[in-house]
């Protein structure tokens, strides 16, 4: 169990480096950004980061690396094909839950 003070400690330089991240931006830049290599990279960072996070996660997240595997597939093939949000999802999940179904019934 860790001690309370040095909890507060913790808590205290796990705030601070959150402030500092958030507030580094703003006073370092302050005119509007014009250059058009930086506008892009900064666009496309969250999405980086989102696909950095998720794309692991999915490999991990089933019983089967081929479940997850023909999951990621129909994810990317409907999202190419711009359906919604809900549509991609749900047809992840059907592909990983029969996928999943089958290799049980094989086994």
């Amino acid at each position: 169990m860790i001690r309370t003070d040095v909890f507060f400690l913790y808590l205290l330089v796990m705030a601070g480096v959150t402030y500092l991240i958030r507030m580094l931006p703003l006073v370092l830049c302050k005119e509007k950004i014009s250059n058009r290599f930086i506008k892009s990279f900064l666009y496309y960072i969250p999405y980086a980061v989102l696909s950095a996070m998720t794309i692991p996660a999915i490999f991990y997240s089933t019983g089967y690396l081929v479940s997850a595997m023909l999951g990621l597939a129909v994810a990317v093939i409907l999202s190419l094909l711009e359906k919604k949000l809900l549509t991609v999802a749900i047809g992840a999940c059907s592909t990983v839950l029969v996928v999943e179904c089958v290799m049980k019934l094989i086994k």
